[in-house]
């Protein structure tokens, strides 16, 4: 019998395969490659970014707003609604496109608090502006300011009192004309703040911050479920550009359910309305209007050195005082 020669190509024993040589020997190129990298440049979104040195103006406090009407709107309770105290640390990075993330430590107090019992609560946040575009992402966590069982009550309360109305609440404007808010209309108020919140912080941009000015048009609609549905105009003064902006908001509530908004916004720059020509002409209208009390309250502001609200409240006193004697007149 004639012994087989071994296979020049077999690999002898203790040899590994050419093809197991290959492979350590690219998994140690690459575990070599992974020991020298920098710490913190695991990948190239992470790399991009780089520390902000000089933070632009207000950068922190505009942060800090953002994270607070993305808290508001997602808690869905006018009872522990909040706003920014003071922010106490931050940083920022920003990359090539000119967006920035923002780390920031702050505080923030409740919205309506009891005469000398005020309250301050901290918040961490990250948050990330995609350069002049809105609707920042937001990460946020804050301490708790109201125990749950007492901020269910109170939302409970409030409620109760919408649903208890005899009639579907119409009402002309909150604050009146005098910038008084009637005890009576002030969780409407409230509520109407914490669904303009997320009109807030979807229009928020790096340069832009809203407040609310004042609502008009409320309008609550009986409906068939639990849920409190309403539709209002809020008027948002835009803080760096002094525009006064009407938005039209709708929003469906109940205590402990996550609340549900929908809006249209009407900036100064729309461009005219379609439809017919009487449409057109009142839509025409009321940007005139619009505009001319932008200017007047902006005028007036510079002028007087006094606030926008205040402004705005001289402005609807004067309103009505013009209407008042008109109809005197026309008598």
């Amino acid at each position: 019998m004639q012994l087989s020669r071994p296979s020049l190509f077999a690999p002898r024993p203790g040899n590994r395969p050419p093809a197991t040589r290959l492979l350590a020997l690219l998994l140690l190129l690459a575990l070599q490659a992974a020991a020298a990298a920098p710490a913190g440049s695991r990948t190239p979104e992470d790399s991009e970014w780089r520390q902000d040195a000089e933070l632009p103006q207000g950068l922190l406090s505009q942060a800090a707003r953002a994270a607070l009407h993305f808290f508001n709107f997602r808690a869905g309770s006018p009872s522990a609604l909040r706003v920014l105290a003071e922010v106490q640390e931050g940083s920022a990075w920003i990359n090539q496109r000119k967006e920035r993330k923002v780390d920031l430590v702050f505080t923030a107090e409740l919205y309506n608090t009891e005469e000398g019992k005020a309250r301050l609560g901290k918040c961490s946040a990250q948050v990330f502006f995609r350069n002049e575009k809105p609707r920042p992402a937001v990460n946020v966590t804050c301490t708790q300011l109201l125990e749950r069982k007492k901020r269910q009550e109170e939302d409970y309360q409030l409620y109760r009192h919408m649903k208890q109305l005899n009639t579907p609440l119409d009402v002309v404007s909150i604050p009146d004309s005098h910038g008084h808010i009637d005890p009576s209309l002030r969780p409407i108020w409230d509520l109407a703040f914490l669904g303009s919140s997320y009109v807030m912080w979807e229009k928020t941009t790096q340069f832009l911050h809203y407040y609310v000015s004042q609502l008009s048009s409320v309008k609550q609609w009986k409906t068939n479920d639990d849920a409190i549905d309403f539709d209002y105009t809020v008027l948002l003064h835009e803080f760096s550009t002094q525009e006064i902006i009407p938005c039209r908001i709708h929003l469906v509530w109940y205590p402990g359910k996550p609340l549900k908004v929908k809006y249209h916004c009407q900036e100064l720059q729309t461009p005219e309305a379609s439809g017919t020509e009487e449409g057109s002409a009142v839509a025409q209208q009321k940007r005139i209007r619009l505009v001319t009390m932008t200017l007047w309250v902006r005028s007036l502001a510079l002028l007087s050195g006094l606030g926008i609200q205040h402004c705005c409240e001289l402005w609807y006193r004067w309103q009505t005082w013009l209407r008042s004697h008109i109809a005197v007149a026309m008598v």
